[in-house]
C-alpha cells in the first residue's frame, strides 16, 4: 500500500526536480511516488517508491477521527466499496468486489468506532455478526474511553429481524435497534427480550437521521461509522448528517443492475466533499472525503 494524497513536501520536490509545487495543484505531480508514513516507532520510509503492507497502527493513524476543539461532537463516517462502473455489490454482497487491503481498512475503521450503524437489509444480506474485540486495538480503545468493541446499531422500521442470531444473543456490547415511534410493540418487546437496546429516533415508522445521530451521541457514541447499505446511506446524505466518506474504488467491472453506494431520492443540490487522503494497493484506491 502507498499514499497517493496528500503528499509530503519532500515527495513533491522529488517529483518536480527539486522545485516546490505551485499552489492549486500542489502535490499532484508527486502523487504516484508518494511514500507511506512512518511506522509505529516513528521512522519514515526513505524510499519514496516503496509499496508495502502498512501496520494496523499506521492505518489507525491515517484514519483517526478528527478531534474538534471543545466538547466532542458526533462525527459520522461511511465506509463503502464501489466498482469502476458504480456497483456497490455483486450478486447482493460486497465481498466479491473487495480485497485483502480493503478488509484491513474495514477492520481498522471498525476498531476506531464507538458504534457501527447499519440498515436491516444489509444485516440480513451480509449475515452480520457482533463486532469482535481485537487485541491490537485494546490499549488504544481503553485510552479513548471505549469498550472492547463497537456496538452494532441496526436501523429498522419493521424490526423484521431474527433475534436468535448471535448479533443479538451474544455481542460483547448490547446491539442497538434504531426505529420509529410507530414500531410494533410486540417486535420491540422481542428485541428487548433478546437483549437489544431499542432507541426511538423518529416519528412514525422510520428514523430521522439527525435525531438518530443525536440519540447515539447521548449514549456516549460520538465516533460513528456506517457501512450502509445504499438505502440507509442515501437517507444520511439527504439529511446532510454525513461528515465523511471512506470509499474503496475497486478496479473491477460488473455491469448488471447492482445498486450504487447510495440510493433514494435525488438531493436538490449535490453535496460537495473534499479529498482528504488517497491510498493505493494492487490497483484498489482508498479515498477519504470530508464534507466541504
Amino acid at each position: 500500500m502507498r499514499r497517493l494524497f496528500p503528499v509530503t513536501d519532500e515527495t513533491a520536490a522529488q517529483a518536480s526536480g527539486g522545485k516546490a509545487e505551485s499552489e492549486g495543484m500542489r502535490g499532484v505531480a508527486g502523487a504516484l511516488v508518494a511514500h507511506a508514513p512512518g511506522g509505529a516507532g516513528g521512522h519514515a520510509e526513505h524510499d519514496a517508491h516503496v509499496d508495502r503492507e502498512w501496520s494496523l497502527a499506521e492505518l489507525a493513524a491515517a484514519y483517526a477521527y478528527p478531534e474538534p476543539p471543545g466538547s466532542p461532537r458526533p462525527w459520522l463516517r461511511a465506509n463503502m466499496v464501489s466498482t469502476l462502473d458504480g456497483a456497490a455489490q455483486h450478486e447482493g454482497r460486497s465481498q466479491p468486489i473487495s480485497s485483502a487491503a480493503d478488509m484491513r481498512i474495514f477492520g481498522t475503521l471498525r476498531a476506531l468506532a464507538d458504534v457501527i450503524v447499519v440498515g436491516a437489509e444489509t444485516v440480513r444480506q451480509e449475515g452480520y455478526r457482533p463486532a469482535r474485540a481485537r487485541a491490537e486495538f485494546t490499549e488504544a480503545r481503553q485510552a479513548a474511553g471505549q469498550g472492547p468493541a463497537p456496538a452494532i446499531a441496526v436501523v429498522t422500521a419493521s424490526l423484521d429481524l431474527d433475534f436468535s442470531l448471535p448479533l443479538f444473543t451474544s455481542p460483547l456490547v448490547p446491539t442497538l435497534v434504531l426505529t420509529g415511534s410507530a414500531a410494533a410493540p410486540d417486535r420491540v418487546a422481542a428485541a428487548e427480550k433478546a437483549g437489544a437496546t431499542v432507541v426511538v429516533a423518529g416519528e412514525g415508522g422510520g428514523i430521522d437521521p439527525a435525531r438518530a445521530v443525536a440519540a447515539l451521541a447521548a449514549l456516549g457514541h460520538t465516533r460513528l461509522l456506517t457501512e450502509g447499505g445504499p438505502r440507509l446511506l442515501g437517507q444520511l446524505v439527504a439529511a446532510e448528517v454525513l461528515d465523511e466518506l471512506c470509499l474503496t474504488l475497486s478496479p473491477m467491472l460488473t455491469a448488471g443492475d447492482a445498486q450504487r453506494i447510495a440510493g433514494g431520492p435525488t438531493v436538490a443540490v449535490p453535496h460537495r466533499f473534499e479529498l482528504a487522503s488517497l491510498l493505493e494497493d494492487a490497483g484498489f484506491l482508498f479515498g477519504r472525503y470530508r464534507r466541504s
